[in-house]
C-alpha cells in the first residue's frame, strides 16, 4: 500500500526522534513542597488556658461581629447541658444588623501618650472600645495579663483628651484560667484626665472562672471554652461608684472569643440583657 503524506510525516516524525542527534529531555526531581510552618499555638484541649495559650499577635487582626452601638441583644451566659452532658452555650445567631469590628493589638511607639507608661516593659496596644476613641496599654507574664491604663487614641479628640494610669497595674487574667479560679485586683487612677476633665478614681476587678464547655458561634464550633465573669467597680474620686459586669468566652490560641457586657449596674450576674454582644466571626 502506497504510504500517504499523513502517514510519510509521521515516519518522519518518529524517525526523528531515533537520531543521533536528539537532545535528552532534563531530569526533573519530584515537588518538594517545603517546611510546613509551624503554628505559633496549637490548643491542647486540657482544660485550661497558660500564658503562652494567650500571648497577643501584633499586628494580626481579628474580626468580631458586633452589636450596633446602642442596640441591645437578649443573651443566655447561664448556657444549657447538651446531649453529651456537657455545658453548652449557643451565640450562633447570625443576626443581620451586626457589624463588624476589627482588633488588632499594636505597639506603643510613636502613640502620643506613650511616654507616661515608659516605666511599663513591652507593651501591647489594644483598643479599649470597638469604635476606636480609647486604648488600653497591656502586659503579659507567665502569671497573668495586666492592664496599666487607658488613653485616647488622638492627643486632642472632641470628646476631650483621656489619660489614666494606673499607680500600679490590674491583672486581667491569672494563669492558668481553668474553673474555679478567683481572683480582685484593684488600681488608683491619680491626676488622671477624662475627656479634658481631671479624674481620680479607685477600679476594682472581681474576677472568676466559673465554666467550661461547648460554645456555638455563627461561624464555628469550640468545643472547651472558658467561661470568665468579670466585675468593675469603678469609685471616682467625687460622684458616685458605678459598676458593669462583662462575661468573656475564651479558647486557648483564640484568646476571647465571645464578650457579652451588661448595663451599667446590673445586680444579677446571670444578666439576660446586654449592652453590647461581641463574637469573633469570619465576616470582613
Amino acid at each position: 500500500m502506497k504510504p500517504t503524506l499523513a502517514t510519510s510525516l509521521v515516519l518522519i516524525v518518529l524517525c526523528s526522534s531515533c537520531s543521533e542527534n536528539e537532545t535528552l529531555a532534563p531530569a526533573h526531581a519530584a515537588y518538594d513542597g517545603g517546611v510546613v510552618t509551624a503554628l505559633p499555638c496549637v490548643p491542647n484541649l486540657d482544660g485550661k488556658i497558660e500564658s503562652r495559650e494567650l500571648v497577643p499577635q501584633v499586628g494580626i487582626p481579628a474580626n468580631y461581629l458586633v452589636s450596633p452601638s446602642g442596640k441591645e441583644r437578649t443573651v443566655d451566659i447561664v448556657g444549657k447541658t447538651n446531649a453529651q452532658g456537657k455545658l453548652a452555650w449557643s451565640f450562633g445567631v447570625d443576626f443581620a444588623d451586626d457589624e463588624v469590628a476589627k482588633i488588632e493589638a499594636q505597639r506603643i511607639d510613636g502613640k502620643w501618650y506613650a511616654a507616661s507608661f515608659t516605666g511599663v516593659a513591652n507593651p501591647v496596644i489594644v483598643a479599649n472600645d470597638l469604635a476606636g476613641r480609647t486604648e488600653g496599654v497591656y502586659t503579659q507574664t507567665d502569671q497573668g495579663f495586666f492592664l496599666h491604663g487607658i488613653a485616647s487614641s488622638l492627643p486632642d479628640p472632641p470628646e476631650g483628651k483621656t489619660l489614666l494610669v494606673y499607680t500600679q497595674p490590674v491583672m486581667l487574667y491569672r494563669f492558668p484560667l481553668e474553673p474555679g479560679a478567683a481572683w480582685t485586683s484593684a488600681g488608683e487612677v491619680k491626676n488622671g484626665t477624662l475627656r479634658g476633665l481631671p479624674f481620680a478614681s479607685r477600679d476594682t476587678y472581681d474576677v472568676k472562672v466559673d465554666g467550661a464547655g461547648e460554645l456555638g458561634l455563627p461561624d464555628f464550633v469550640l468545643t472547651q471554652a472558658l467561661r470568665v465573669r468579670t466585675n468593675v467597680s469603678i469609685a471616682p474620686s467625687a460622684g458616685q461608684v458605678t459598676t458593669q459586669r462583662q462575661v468573656g468566652f475564651l479558647f486557648e490560641c483564640l484568646g476571647e472569643v465571645t464578650r457579652a457586657t451588661s448595663k451599667l449596674n446590673e445586680p444579677d450576674e446571670n444578666f439576660t440583657t446586654a449592652s453590647e454582644l461581641r463574637r469573633l466571626g469570619l465576616a470582613q
